[in-house]
Formats: C-alpha cells, structure tokens, sequence
C-alpha cells in the first residue's frame, strides 16, 4: 500500500495533495508563540525566516516580518507571522476563531495527556469533548486561534469504514433538508 492509499483509501486515480504542507496565522509576539507551541504543546521549531517585501496593503513601503514554522509529525507545520511595523501587525492580526474554526491535530492519547497536563501547569482553559469518533482537546493560543488536538479510538478503522460508505448518501440527506442525526456513538452529554 502506497502512503496516498494510507491517507485516502481507495482514492481515485487522480492528483491530490497529499499532506497539509503548513498551515499559517499571524501572531503578535514571535517569543510568546514560541514558548506556547514548543514549550507548552511540544512542537518544535524547525524554521525561522526574516524577510522584507512591499504588499498591496501598504504600497511604496517595506514590510519587516518573521515566519516560524513548528513541525507536526508527518512533515507538515503550523506557522506563524509576526510584523515589526506596529499598522501592519495591526492590519494583518489574526482574529479570536470561534468553536467551529480550528485546526485538529491527531494526537496519541499519551502526547494528549501530556499536552492537557503542560497546559494546566500554565494555566492554559481547556475543553475536553468526546464526539464518539473522537477525543478531542481544544485550547486558544496566546493570539485566541483555537487548536485541537484529537486522539482516535480503538475503533477508528471500522468507523471509518462506516463513515466511508454513508459518507454520501448522509451529505445528500442533509442537503435535501433531513436533519436525522447519524452520530450515534457520541456519547451523551
């Protein structure tokens, strides 16, 4: 089996990605994102690049920025950009995401404990949700951009295989207006 069938069985023969490369917010301050995704969440720096360009946003001036890169596990990063002009770090900020604007990453469920536990030393609020097919650990960085971190259970392949069938014919239901729930194994809350 090849790493694409690994990532999207039974895909069709054709051209996809086939990982996230990175994934890139602004921050407001480089050391402070620094100590929370390294120190605290446990990914590591793996690239710092200082540059200057001119953007539409602010024509006939040079931009001063830094772009940090923390290394997830299958090669992909979070990034990060923090501006030295005061307006273009103002104009470019990240805005607080809300519940249902993140991003999951997976996790074991010993790097989840770990991570609830560095957090908890430093004060971080966090929420632990159980979606059945899923549990999931969501905490705002120090910028309010929501992050999760999502550990399979042990029964993640049947699921899968499950959610893989119906996976259609659920999305035509919803579109066509039935609102019937398929999440049955969420336990209830």
């Amino acid at each position: 089996m090849n790493d694409m069938q690994k990532i999207v069985p039974d895909a069709p023969s054709r051209d996809i990605p086939v990982r996230l490369h990175h994934h890139a917010y602004v921050c407001s301050d480089q050391a402070r994102t620094r100590h929370f995704y390294e120190d605290v969440i446990g990914l590591p720096l793996i690239a710092t690049w200082i540059e200057a360009k001119e953007f539409p946003d602010f024509p006939g001036r040079e931009l001063s920025y830094s772009h940090t890169f923390y290394g997830i596990g299958d090669g992909g990063a979070l990034a990060f950009f923090e501006f030295a002009d005061e307006d273009a770090a103002t104009h470019f900020r990240a805005n607080e995401q809300r519940r249902f604007v993140h991003i999951a990453l997976a996790v074991t469920s010993k790097a989840q404990q770990n991570i609830e536990a560095r957090l908890n030393a430093e004060g971080f609020p966090l929420r632990i949700v159980e979606h059945g097919y899923c549990r999931s650990l969501y905490v705002q960085d120090p910028d309010g951009l929501l992050i999760e971190f999502t550990v399979d259970p042990d029964d993640v392949e049947d699921i899968n295989a499950w959610q893989k069938e119906t996976a259609h014919e659920a999305l035509d239901r919803w579109i066509s207006g039935d609102r019937t729930i398929n999440n049955d194994i969420r336990p209830h809350e």
